[in-house]
């Protein structure tokens, strides 16, 4: 085993969070190395937003809009540490990005290059804040002593006073991604809640679903009892596979946890902002004909599909039965949605679980259980809806690590 020069600071990971802290750690006179195993680091960041990389929300999302087993004042601390606007200007300063904002989506992206563009940039400030970047190299261990050894896949061994971990998670692998960092974290001693894909699309509907694919339409999706139940709005993607989009994304995670546990919960779908209430008014008796009323509201094949499912075609309102006004009514707030199965992890475009926030030290993200150790971004227990909040937490998490770990 071969040991290299001692660092201050060594960072597990050079995507967002990892580059982040990177950054601060060495800005507050630490001396720095990132270790990665891809060729450049940052894969991920490309494939973020279809590459365009929406790379923050364009206002802050409640707290509670993110998902962790962990408690939500822990979370609500971490998040609000770095206030939007700050982190905007950093990116907009430090790191030299030309931000423009999407307001009908409420979405920032980079002004010019995509995700290639925000990470060139953020590479190029850690390079030039002094941090040292070895790439092709896979950490395959940490190992604790006064001094933290940090044991690569080829047998050697670096030495740093302080470790952080920001391996990322398990979604898109082909990025590096393979959940080392969640071993790695159990091994030492900590909690992990159980990895699943989150922000993914859902598998399964009927041939006539399938046929729908490329409609899209704003819709509430909902799952879950009482205290348990779970709301989202947003677009609604139909797909020659089964449903995608904002709102599928944002509930699909429900799906994916389900499956551990040979569990199927129903996900509803309200295909309008109407009530029950409002269209009894709408569907009461009169000379027009359902499928009319109903594509006043609705796209043309989407009503054929509910008609055709309810067998209510050529119905007219005039004969409309009360049994089958209340069955229509209930497909068009209630719908139950005939998904087999979540996505899988090439497709997720974050990881659920992770390290359990309980363990972490909220104003440094350093380890309550192993002493210099350090955890920012997706090997944490929390991710955001789709709208770049898995950036905003990077970023947050990321500076915490980064200044927590240089003043320890």
């Amino acid at each position: 085993m071969v040991k290299t020069k001692g660092y201050d600071v060594a960072i597990v990971g050079g995507g967002p969070a990892g580059m982040i802290a990177a950054y601060h750690a060495a800005r507050s006179g630490s001396r720095v190395l990132i270790i990665d195993r891809m060729r450049p680091p940052g894969q991920k960041i490309l494939l973020s937003g279809g590459g365009r990389c929406n790379i923050l929300p364009l206002r802050l999302v409640d707290p509670s809009a993110y998902v962790s087993d962990s408690s939500v004042n822990i979370l609500k601390k971490i998040i609000l540490s770095w206030p939007l606007a700050e982190v905007r200007a950093f990116l907009s300063g430090p790191i030299g990005l030309k931000l423009i904002d999407k307001r009908k989506t409420g979405k920032v992206f980079p002004l010019f290059g995509g995700g290639e563009e925000v990470r060139n940039h953020m590479l190029a400030v850690v390079r030039q804040s002094g941090v040292e970047v070895r790439t092709g190299s896979a950490v395959v261990d940490i190992q604790p002593s006064q001094r933290r050894s940090v044991v690569l896949e080829n047998g050697d061994s670096i030495v740093a006073e302080r470790v952080i971990l920001a391996t990322g998670g398990m979604s898109y692998p082909q990025t590096g991604s393979d959940g080392t960092g969640f071993e790695i974290a159990r091994r030492l001693g900590h909690s992990i809640v159980d990895p699943y894909p989150a922000l993914v699309s859902l598998r399964g509907g009927s041939p006539a679903h399938h046929q729908l694919a490329g409609l899209s339409i704003p819709v509430t999706l909902s799952t879950g009892e009482g205290r348990s139940r779970l709301s989202v709005c947003g677009d609604f993607l139909f797909t020659h596979r089964g449903y995608s989009g904002p709102a599928v994304l944002n509930i699909a995670h429900v799906a994916a946890r389900a499956a551990d546990a040979d569990e199927s919960p129903k996900i509803e779908v309200a295909w309008s902002d109407r009530g029950a209430e409002e269209w009894e008014e709408i569907l009461a008796p009169s000379g027009k004909t359902v499928r009319g009323v109903l594509k006043e509201s609705l796209p043309d094949r989407l009503v054929d599909l509910l008609l055709d499912e309810l067998e209510l075609t050529n119905a007219r309102l005039a004969t409309l039965t009360r049994v089958d006004r209340k069955r229509l009514i209930a497909a068009l707030t209630h719908y139950p949605l005939p998904w087999r199965r979540a996505g899988g992890w090439n497709e997720a475009e974050v990881t659920g679980g992770g390290v359990a926030l309980s363990e972490v030290e909220p104003r440094t993200m350093r380890s309550r259980i192993v002493p210099q150790l350090y955890f920012c971004g997706e090997i944490l227990d929390a991710f955001g809806p789709i709208g770049g909040t898995n950036f905003l937490w990077s970023f947050v998490t990321g500076k915490l690590a980064g200044k927590g770990a240089a003043s320890d």
